[in-house]
């Protein structure tokens, strides 16, 4: 079955502490897991950001929630038990336990409520589903992908001057090239809307990198890298880089990793995403950081 949603975990994660005696958080993790019947595959999902188990972060969350409404407690670092109060609701045998029923509690209200000038905004109004740290990060992505979708916009109406400038300033704050100058001097031998030519793979020139970086407005197809493949070998490079604005076909996508040469292949949605990474045509407008307690630092406590 498909992972819980971190409200539907909070009813039998109570049972699950029904018991009265204390529960770490990974023997909880593999009590629900196995209730819920999450698969292995499931149970190694993780966030946008890479950095949390999906499983482990609604846990998490369904813990501190039930915690803020004073249904379980923390005695000790890592471990929690019910309390009175959450032993009594779980012995009235409620349907269900959300954010909804909670929110009868007033430090729970306390806690979920968020004030922002004088205006109070509750959280789990955008959506009941996701945790806080879910509705920041896919909240994170969706700005990502409209950025993305922006910038490849202006890259495609700019020049094949500027786009050169564009590439090259890319591929020097990735750490090829050299020095921008370097980078400059190296690359834009042609002027058919796109630029070719050969870049050192790192500052010293152990190795070079055969460019091909095209404007285009249909897919470019296994024709295209055929001919790219031939440059390479006139040039006696091992290694190529083919940037394109538009998308490649599968057919050449296959054709690139089966031949001899490191072929990689940069479209127009994986370049705008290059860009934003490395703060090309783009500027920071808020930063957030999210934080937890260092529990090595209240160890000894």
């Amino acid at each position: 079955m498909a992972i819980p949603d971190y409200q539907s975990i909070m009813l039998p994660l109570l049972k699950l502490a029904s018991d009265k005696k204390e529960h770490t958080m990974q023997e909880t993790l593999e009590c629900l897991a196995s209730f819920f019947k999450v698969s292995e595959v499931e149970l190694q999902e993780l966030l946008p950001s890479g950095q949390q188990k999906i499983f482990d972060n609604r846990v998490g969350w369904a813990r501190t929630y039930l915690k803020k409404a004073g249904l379980l407690d923390s005695p000790k670092r890592e471990v929690f038990i019910i309390t009175d109060k959450g032993l009594d609701v779980f012995k009235s045998n409620p349907p269900k336990i959300n954010v909804a029923f909670l929110r009868q509690y007033p430090e729970f209200v306390e806690f979920q409520t968020v004030k922002k000038g004088s205006k109070e905004i509750e959280d789990g109004e955008v959506s009941v589903q996701q945790t806080p740290e879910e509705s920041l990060e896919y909240g994170y992505q969706k700005l990502r992908q409209a950025l993305a979708q922006d910038l490849l916009g202006k890259i495609k109406s700019c020049s094949a001057m500027f786009f050169e400038k564009l590439v090259v300033e890319l591929l020097v704050k990735m750490g090829y090239g050299g020095s921008r100058r370097d980078a400059g001097q190296a690359i834009g031998k042609s002027g058919d809307e796109g630029i070719d030519g050969i870049i050192k793979e790192d500052k010293l020139g152990l190795d070079v990198i055969y460019i091909q970086a095209k404007k285009w407005e249909g897919t470019v197809g296994r024709p295209e890298i055929m001919k790219f493949v031939g440059a390479l070998q006139g040039q006696h490079a091992r290694k190529g880089i083919f940037i394109t604005t538009s998308y490649f076909t599968e057919d050449a996508m296959q054709y690139a990793k089966k031949v001899d040469s490191k072929i990689i292949l940069i479209d127009g949605d994986e370049l705008s995403k290059l860009m934003i990474d490395h703060d090309i045509g783009v500027t920071q407008t808020a930063s957030y950081d999210i934080k937890r307690i260092d529990s090595d630092y209240f160890g000894d406590e």
